[in-house]
């Protein structure tokens, strides 16, 4: 069948491709530590500045594989302690998602743990979590809420019904909606974009972003300005130093 989960990288780039398309791209044990090893590669490799990651088939990833759930550590795949948020949260390079096809709970988690997300006219989101008894544990309950807002939010984890790709692009979860054919070349059409600016300033912008997350917005643009002093002095002590 192959492996779960295919890696490539050219020119910077790196592509995740998520690989049991019969399973609809389901998460088991294997395909989790192959993801965890490649984002890794992504995180310490400084040849590759930005990844994609996408899903084989028609889905992008259908949540978690229910057939092995009982059976299969999905919590610690590798044993290091080290679950699927906190793989993201070391990795300090842009995640774009692709989203080809379903993205079904634990599926929707990847996606939201992502970036931004480019979709498919073909993809769907659905959170299922209430529907089949599995309790959030990627980051549903913040990062949907972060994204669509939280009464929408709560619409989409009570229902548990899907939305369109264009529905959620209306809704701010999507960054853009494309033809099928067109969204990989469209991924890494914008990887290269990301590629080619300057790579330090990149990250402290990232960080920034990030930032907002834990505090307030009074403390974020503090923040932000306190590292614009500090960028300044260094600006002019190497200019006087030139």
């Amino acid at each position: 069948m192959g492996k779960p989960v295919l890696f490539e990288t050219k020119e910077g780039i790196a592509t995740i491709t998520l690989n049991r398309p019969e399973k609809r791209n389901a998460i088991n044990r294997e395909l989790l530590i192959h993801l965890y090893n490649y984002l890794d590669e992504v995180s310490t490799n400084d040849k590759i500045r930005v990844a994609i990651i996408t899903g084989n088939g028609k889905s992008f990833c259908a949540g978690i594989d229910l057939s092995v759930i009982k059976t299969e550590n999905l919590f610690d795949p590798r044993g290091d302690g080290k679950d699927f948020p906190d793989i993201i949260e070391e990795c300090k390079k842009p995640i774009i998602g692709a989203i080809n096809g379903h993205a079904i709970t634990g599926g929707f988690e990847i996606a939201l743990n992502c970036d931004f997300l480019i979709a498919s006219e073909r993809a769907s989101f659905a959170d299922t979590h209430a529907k089949v008894g599995i309790h959030p544990g990627w980051g549903m309950t913040q990062l949907l809420q972060q994204a669509v807002g939280q009464r929408m939010a709560r619409q989409l984890s009570f229902t548990c019904q899907f939305i369109s790709a264009e529905k959620a692009m209306h809704c701010g979860l999507v960054n853009e909606v494309v033809p099928h054919e067109e969204l990989i070349p469209r991924a890494k059409q914008i990887s290269t974009e990301i590629c080619a600016v300057n790579q330090e300033m990149l990250g402290v912008v990232k960080d920034l972003i990030k930032y907002k997350n834990h505090v307030t917005l009074q403390e974020a643009f503090a923040y932000e300005r306190k590292g614009f002093r500090n960028f300044v002095r260094k600006f002019l002590k190497h200019s006087k130093e030139i």
